[in-house]
């Protein structure tokens, strides 16, 4: 089961490293909007409303059927902490399938995902990114050469 991070790391790495080559220059978005909005607002989903109450809820995915209903939380607004070690239980090509849709569902509304320890990822609507520490490269060099 230690292996079920490495592999959600790196389909979420892999998707999001899709994501900043996919990036274009930033778009302009009209004073108006842009400056009545507490946070960022994505250009791509400017139709879309920011629900007046946001929960954060857990789900556990037991099976790939349960997809639907983790995306339909988040596109309400909702933010999504999602367990999946009963499914690596079962599959771990499921896990990979799901981790990898729910990728590609995050990016596709300008949501976020990301990996929450070994088991779970989070899943974001689009008006919240998940904040990511950046870790010079140098400095993970130098500490695996010293072990």
């Amino acid at each position: 089961m230690a292996d079920l991070g490495k592999i959600i790391e790196r389909i979420i790495g892999k998707v999001k490293k899709e994501e900043e080559l996919a990036e274009e220059a930033p778009v302009d978005i009209p004073a108006t909007s842009a400056s009545s909005a507490p946070f960022p607002v994505s250009a791509s989903i400017p139709d879309k409303k920011i629900p007046e109450t946001v929960y954060i809820k857990a789900s556990t995915l037991h099976s790939l059927d349960e997809l639907n209903g983790i995306k339909d939380e988040v596109e309400s607004g909702n933010i999504i902490i999602v367990k999946v070690g009963p499914l690596a239980r079962k599959s771990v090509d499921d896990v990979k399938r799901a981790v990898s849709e729910l990728s590609e569902f995050a990016e596709n509304i300008g949501g976020d995902i990301a990996r929450l320890g070994e088991e779970r990822v989070v899943v974001t609507p689009f008006f919240v990114k998940i904040w990511r520490e950046k870790m010079p490269k140098e400095e993970d060099e130098s500490s695996s050469e010293a072990e």
